[in-house]
């Protein structure tokens, strides 16, 4: 079994591994560490060495020009403005965005894609999701395949037209790879026929609208030629001009869905021709003029595979625009906590509500949480572009199905191609689910304050639903990863006992038990997929889904618990990398303590051990409760970025007056 932290520089024990019994250390004894709860609070090195960690050494090319975006009061979203001017403004800053930026440049980067969703997602959800159609879906994916002369990409990079995707059908989601949307190929005049011939094969969700401009769009459908299918291909086709949509292309709007308003659409065509250069040809296929069909693969499962490779890059886009709404939620009710006061035990003293562990502690684990997605997302991003290059070679297996991962299918590399489009996948699921749960955390924390739009708490709750749908629906993401995991040819036993049993306070120790945690789930699926009746695929699947999903789960922590890991031995500053331990333990042992009774009963965890587990994650929550704004404030989220946000600022109550007035 391969496991994301294998790529990962964990830091070494500076002294013989051990049990530590240095107070305020974590881990095997070595030089002293200071007791976060005793070092100095908010040291400029402290924030700007967590800072250097979060956004990484590439951070001035890759994060500041997004950052910037921010203190623009224009790049920011007006909840009070009706529906129809909020899209116009989201198309508007898109424009603005592509005005200063090299668009292919940025369609062939996933560092500075990503960084673009993650910084963009708490201004604005709309501008994400264009931005992420245009940029990954429709220009990457017109860059990936073969150039055409008679193919110009000028007036997409201007952004004289606006690119969309066309996937998705009305009655194919997850099995799109079923999709029935048709290109029939005419040799004598060297054209397409592009058509729906059904109602359910309608492409679903696009955003098609009049909004922005003219439009095209990149559309998956069926190659035939003289009847025969060839799979599944895509063509470039414009939809709209300026007078509105083309002959042939009809385009329905959706109801409105909660969340940042986009013009989602349902489009279909009626038998619209193309010219030859429309379809979009590379080593998965070429089409000769008299229809001869030439391919590097075998099936036709494997050319639509490696025809919607950018799908893979947008998993990473979705979570990007998680961790980004995650931490942006996450400084807004830590900081509104602070400055908002309740009477104290006294009725003639009032004390900030972050005071109570009954209001700190939630929010101390979300914030633990959140550092940690972002260690995660950060060591896939990387572990991806360095596979990939600037131009991803491969298709992520996009959930069509819930078929094992087929070892033929493995282009440079061999099966590490199916590990790491499984850990894009895995990381997806786990980052946007996390983000769902972080986010209602700060908006429940902030009370009748956090369901106001203005405050940007429950923008992001709606918005973070279409990241968990889009890109491939988790769940489906997590059904393909925990069958894949069960069918590896060469399955891993459990891991062993750690070298100290019990002793929670080491975080390798923490790390093996959750690295223990997945075997075990994964040694249950195996044996009910074989205790299951044979001849019944489905029945079989169903008797070992739970634990699969269970172990990927346990991947998902484990591998996020070691990116974190790494930060802290990373850290150059003593304060920076305490509070990173802290943070490691605390994140850790919580998912320790949900796996209890399965590592109680494997005997990876005594019951002393089990008992004192509670006790060391209040010393965690203890060690970190006058920190929090440090941490947050590493973020790097500007304060012209706050005034946005009313209660994250110490005047809220002011400025919301005013704001109402």
């Amino acid at each position: 079994m391969t496991l994301i932290s294998d790529t990962l520089p964990i830091p070494a024990p500076t002294a013989p591994a051990g049990p530590s019994t240095q107070a305020g250390t974590d881990g095997p004894a070595g030089p002293s560490v200071p007791d976060a709860a005793t070092a100095p609070t908010g040291t400029t090195t402290t924030t700007a060495d967590l800072t250097r960690l979060l956004f990484g050494p590439d951070r001035d090319r890759v994060h500041s020009p997004w950052r910037a975006l921010t203190t623009d009061p224009a790049m920011h979203r007006r909840t009070e403005a009706g529906t129809e001017e909020q899209l116009a403004a989201s198309y508007r800053r898109l424009h603005r965005i592509n005005a200063g930026t090299d668009a292919a440049g940025l369609a062939t980067d996933p560092r500075l894609l990503t960084a673009l969703h993650e910084w963009t997602a708490p201004l604005d959800g709309a501008l994400t999701v264009l931005a992420g159609i245009h940029y990954n879906l429709f220009l990457g994916s017109l860059l990936d395949h073969d150039p055409a002369p008679k193919r110009p990409l000028d007036e997409y990079l201007r952004m004289e037209r606006i690119g969309t995707f066309l996937c998705t059908e009305l009655g194919h989601g997850n099995d799109a790879a079923a999709l029935e949307t048709v290109a029939d190929y005419d040799p004598t005049d060297r054209t397409f026929t592009l058509h729906t011939p059904v109602p359910a094969a309608a492409k679903f969700m696009p955003n098609t609208g009049p909004a922005g401009g003219p439009k095209s769009a990149v559309v998956a459908a069926r190659l035939r030629v003289d009847g025969r299918d060839h799979g599944i291909f895509l063509f470039l086709v414009p939809l709209t001009d300026e007078r509105g949509t083309l002959p042939g292309v009809t385009v329905r709007p959706l109801p409105l869905r909660p969340g940042s308003p986009v013009d989602h659409c349902l489009t279909s065509f009626d038998r619209v021709r193309l010219p030859f250069e429309a379809l979009l040809t590379g080593d998965h296929g070429r089409l000769s003029d008299d229809g001869t069909l030439t391919s590097a693969l075998g099936s036709k499962r494997k050319r639509f595979l490696t025809a919607i490779s950018r799908v893979g890059l947008g998993k990473l886009c979705m979570s990007a625009s998680a961790i980004g709404g995650a931490r942006a939620a996450l400084a807004t009710a830590i900081r509104y906590a602070h400055h908002r006061e309740v009477t104290g035990a006294r009725p003639d003293r009032r004390v900030p509500v972050w005071a109570h562990r009954t209001h700190h502690g939630p929010l101390l684990e979300a914030l633990a949480t959140g550092y940690a997605m972002t260690a995660l997302h950060r060591a896939t991003v990387e572990h991806w572009a360095g596979d990939h290059g600037t131009r991803p070679v491969t298709a992520d297996r996009e959930a069509v199905d819930h078929e094992p991962v087929d070892p033929s299918t493995a282009g440079r590399g061999g099966v590490d191609r199916a590990h790491a489009e499984r850990r894009v996948a895995i990381t997806k699921g786990w980052i946007t689910w996390q983000a769902r749960d972080l986010i209602i955390e700060c908006r429940e924390r902030c009370g009748a304050q956090g369901l106001l739009p203005v405050n940007g708490l429950i923008p992001l709750a709606a918005d973070i639903e279409g990241a968990i749908t889009a890109e491939g629906d988790n769940l489906a993401l997590w059904a393909k990863a925990g069958a894949e995991l069960i069918l590896e040819s060469a399955p891993e036993p459990p891991a062993a006992a750690p070298a100290h049993p019990g002793d929670l306070r080491d975080p390798a120790t923490r790390q093996a038990l959750l690295h223990a945690v997945g075997g075990h789930r994964l040694a249950r699926a195996r044996a009910r997929l074989r205790g299951a009746p044979a001849g019944d695929g489905l029945r079989r699947w169903n008797a070992a889904a739970p634990d699969a999903l269970a172990a990927v789960t346990a991947r998902a922590e484990h591998d996020a618990g070691a990116a974190l890991l790494a930060w802290a031995g990373a850290a150059r500053d003593p304060q920076a990398r305490a509070l990173l331990l802290d943070l490691h333990r605390l994140f850790t042992l919580s998912r320790i303590e949900a796996h209890g009774t399965l590592l109680l009963a494997t005997g990876e965890l005594a019951p002393d051990r089990a008992d004192g587990l509670a006790a060391l994650r209040e010393r965690s929550i203890d060690r970190l409760a006058g920190h929090a704004l440090v941490l947050v404030d590493a973020f790097d989220l500007p304060e012209a970025f706050f005034a946005h946000r009313p209660i994250a600022t110490p005047a809220y109550q002011q400025a919301f007056t005013t704001r109402t007035s």
